[in-house]
């Protein structure tokens, strides 16, 4: 894809640009951190972790983000109150990027929203996420603390189609009006490797349609997919993730939720490489490229 037809938006969101044309701007890669599973937390319920190893992945996330050119964001998931409080605390204090509040239920994400506000911190925070049948509850929390972001899920239970997404968001944009939700972020929404091709066409139709930042979870299509490794080996899951990532971007993604924040190390060169060709093109017609791009950052040449 190398060109999305209408005028396109691009927000920055707590110091990050996101949006606009391929090629114009860097995907913004957002990894998660402390989601259930990851080996690093020791009890999930009142947030303890191995904080060595947190700060260890979060700096290497940053510090990829600035080899490659591709801005980041943290996604921070936590199952309780409490542990949420402990994680926007310990990553506000390890990183500057935008943090995207992912508390799992509508109750634990007003909370971590409170306590943003208190915090300082309500400007970094992307709200993730909200879907056609959120609680009007989230929705007035956010107008109340001045929330100006948020991830908008277009998880549609009655229509799977890439239709019904669009629909999803059609929705989610009329009940959100009025919010102060300046800067929303269309999550295509994947669930398995089929809804990964439905999730693309939609990033196409939605961007032809409103000029939004859009994006996926494109790993979804991998980490579903329970036969991979049975048939294939443990080596075909990195390749197939980076893949379902370049697809979604050659869709015209603006942002990838790549997934577990330990799998930056090779989903960042592999975004950034297919950057740095999106941006040749771009600069062909005209546009100019930031030297923070992933095209000069990536793609250098030895005379």
């Amino acid at each position: 894809m190398f060109g999305i037809r209408g005028e396109q938006k691009t927000f920055e969101v707590g110091g990050v640009k996101i949006g606009g044309q391929p090629g114009e701007n860097p995907t913004v890669l957002i990894g998660s951190i402390f989601y259930r599973g990851q080996k690093i937390v020791k009890d999930e319920t009142d947030g303890t972790f191995d904080r060595k190893q947190a700060e260890d992945l979060i700096n290497r996330q940053d510090q990829l983000a600035e080899e490659t050119g591709n801005p980041c964001m943290i996604d921070v998931v936590g199952v309780s109150e409490e542990a949420l409080r402990k994680y926007l605390d310990f990553v506000s204090a390890h990183t500057d990027v935008p943090i995207l509040l992912d508390g799992g239920t509508s109750a634990n994400n007003i909370a971590g929203l409170q306590y943003a506000n208190e915090s300082g911190l309500i400007e970094r925070i992307v709200y993730n996420s909200l879907v056609p049948e959120c609680k009007q509850a989230e929705i007035d929390k956010i107008k109340e603390v001045g929330l100006r972001s948020a991830v908008l899920l277009a998880l549609n239970s009655r229509d799977f189609t890439a239709r019904g997404r669009v629909t999803a968001i059609d929705d989610l944009l009329k009940r959100i009006d009025g919010a102060g939700i300046e800067k929303p972020l269309l999550d295509t929404c994947v669930l398995d490797m089929p809804t990964l091709g439905q999730a693309c066409q939609a990033i196409v139709e939605l961007k032809s349609k409103y000029g939004l930042p859009a994006g996926c979870g494109a790993h979804n299509a991998v980490s579903t997919w329970k036969t991979l490794k049975p048939k294939f080996g443990g080596k075909a899951v990195e390749p197939c993730t980076a893949s379902a990532d370049i697809l979604a971007i050659a869709a015209g993604a603006d942002f990838i939720l790549y997934g577990p924040i330990g799998t930056a190390d090779y989903v960042f060169p592999a975004v950034g490489m297919v950057n740095a060709a999106f941006a040749q093109i771009a600069m062909e017609r005209g546009v100019k490229i930031d030297k923070t791009h992933p095209r000069f950052r990536v793609a250098q040449f030895r005379g």
